[in-house]
């Protein structure tokens, strides 16, 4: 009672294919697949992002000495 034979599948997916067509669902599968091949790939070079953050730019280095106590160091912006 609660599975489905092959016979309930088979009209399913053409109703399916009668609602959306063929090309529709080619689209949709090439869409799909070049979806988890772009997946694969990023989980391939998924190590070396790691590699790449050791090697970023340098931080600026600030001068942290200061003359005077009641100084406050701020930077200006102007509005655009």
């Amino acid at each position: 009672m609660g599975s489905f034979s092959i016979w309930h599948w088979l009209i399913v997916l053409l109703v399916v294919v009668v609602i959306f067509g063929t090309k529709k669902l080619r689209n949709i599968g090439s869409d799909l697949g070049g979806a988890v091949k772009g997946f694969k790939d990023g989980m391939k070079s998924g190590g070396d992002g790691e590699a790449d953050a050791a090697t970023g730019p340098a931080q600026q280095v600030t001068n942290t000495q200061r003359t005077d106590a009641n100084t406050v160091d701020v930077e200006a912006k102007t509005k655009s």
